[in-house]
């Protein structure tokens, strides 16, 4: 349990820097990863694209984010969390940035440099993780994590919202251009506000440096971390299928909600933005009101394993329920309203598996994120080939809602069964 002493005046705590920066990261991370879901349309139409050839080039990105998940997490746990986010962010920003160059090289060279900015994004998670399991306190990671990961929906709406204006009135290279340098400022920001672990921070006072020692889930670095126990351990495979289940939603709502918006709601292409956005700002707000819910519930005493299976039952639970209710209304709004609901819900694993990693194994928390956001990378593909395929071959979207609500709910009944908050792994 965490020490009761803490600190409780309100000057402003290093480690609060920290986590913000680390939202920058994220928030940085997944405007430039959507960015180019706007920008290749006119790339498309400059270089005589077809749709096989968009698709290769959207998907290519994923090569490099599946195979440095695990390598990033182990870095980071080994290294510093420090380094590797500020080389990762200094990677994709690079391959951001030379990206219409890489283009017009050929497809080769564009390829090339889609798999490279993969290679840096894949080391955001773990190496956030990895800084967040030793500079805060085990009662602090829940809404550490969730305001990290309100990084994602913001990112994705400044990304969607921004990118065409760019485009519009200086020409679609700007926009890898301008978010590529954004990366670099953010890098020469994060080496002057931020250290790996809280002794080596300048500015951290004593009663806080004294308080993250004595509550903190991890110290120090980590030799070689046990995979082979890890893949063996029913507690990680239910993060695993959690995670899994979560990003199927994600994903498939990510790459197909304004095609549903536009087609399924018939709302009008202009519109599509704006409609699209309201389950992403919803996230932001409702992740950073559960990641306080659940730390609160173990400061009071809770039982962390009980916390966890809590806050992902109502997340899945929720979140299931809302799309098998979306198959019974026909109107925009509540359509819209019951995305929106469901993310209520769906943002309360945030407090269940999202943090689950640091309680289970807090030294190898960033392997262990590596490994778990591995597999949670395949949705990525499947889910969003078998949605376009229910699509294609039934045009049905209650079919594609109710698949998703199908795997939402056996991820909430695997992880009941066998999640776990206690620490499985020295």
């Amino acid at each position: 349990m965490p020490s009761k002493s803490k600190t409780t005046n309100w000057d402003w705590q290093v480690r609060y820097t920290v986590i913000l920066m680390c939202c920058a990261a994220t928030f940085i991370c997944y405007i430039d990863r959507v960015n180019i879901s706007v920008a290749i349309i006119p790339m498309a139409e400059q270089y005589n694209w077809d749709l096989e050839t968009q698709g290769t080039v959207l998907s290519s990105f994923y090569v490099g984010y599946l195979l440095m998940q695990v390598m990033g997490g182990f870095l980071a746990d080994r290294f510093g969390g420090k380094i590797v986010l500020g080389i990762g962010v200094l990677l994709w920003s690079f391959f951001t940035i030379v990206t219409p160059w890489a283009a017009l090289s050929g497809m080769l060279g564009l390829l090339v440099a889609r798999v490279c900015m993969g290679l840096g994004e894949a080391v955001t998670f773990p190496s956030v993780y990895s800084l967040v399991s030793r500079w805060f306190p085990s009662n602090e990671t829940a809404k550490a994590v969730a305001l990290n990961a309100s990084g994602i929906p913001i990112g994705t709406v400044f990304a969607l919202l921004l990118t065409p204006i760019i485009v519009e009135q200086l020409g679609w290279e700007w926009a890898f251009y301008l978010f590529g340098l954004l990366g670099v400022a953010w890098y020469i920001a994060w080496t002057l506000t931020v250290t790996t672990n809280p002794e080596d921070h300048p500015k951290i006072s004593t009663e806080e440096l004294l308080y993250i020692r004595a509550n903190a889930p991890a110290q120090g670095k980590i030799n070689t971390p046990p995979i082979g126990a890890f893949l063996r351990n029913k507690a990680v495979w239910a993060i695993i299928v959690a995670h899994f289940c979560t990003n199927w939603t994600s994903y498939v709502f990510l790459s197909w909600l304004p095609k549903y918006v536009n087609d399924g709601l018939g709302v009008p292409f202009a519109a599509i933005g704006l409609i699209a956005m309201l389950p992403h700002l919803t996230s932001f707000v409702c992740l950073n009101i559960a990641g306080n819910i659940a730390d609160r519930l173990v400061q009071r005493g809770y039982a962390t394993t009980f916390v966890r299976k809590l806050m992902q039952t109502i997340g899945f639970g929720g979140l299931a329920t809302c799309l098998l209710l979306i198959t019974t209304v026909d109107t925009v709004w509540a359509a819209i309203g019951l995305l929106c609901l469901g993310n209520v819900f769906g943002a309360a694993g945030i407090g269940g598996h999202s943090v689950n990693h640091m309680d289970i194994g807090p030294k190898y928390s960033g392997t262990l994120m590596g490994i778990t956001n591995t597999f949670a990378t395949l949705p990525g593909i499947i889910a969003v080939y078998i949605t376009g395929y229910i699509l294609q071959a039934t045009g049905s979207w209650d079919l594609v809602f109710i698949m998703t609500a199908g795997v939402t709910l056996f991820g909430m009944i695997f992880y009941l069964i066998f999640a776990s908050g206690e620490k499985q792994f020295d």
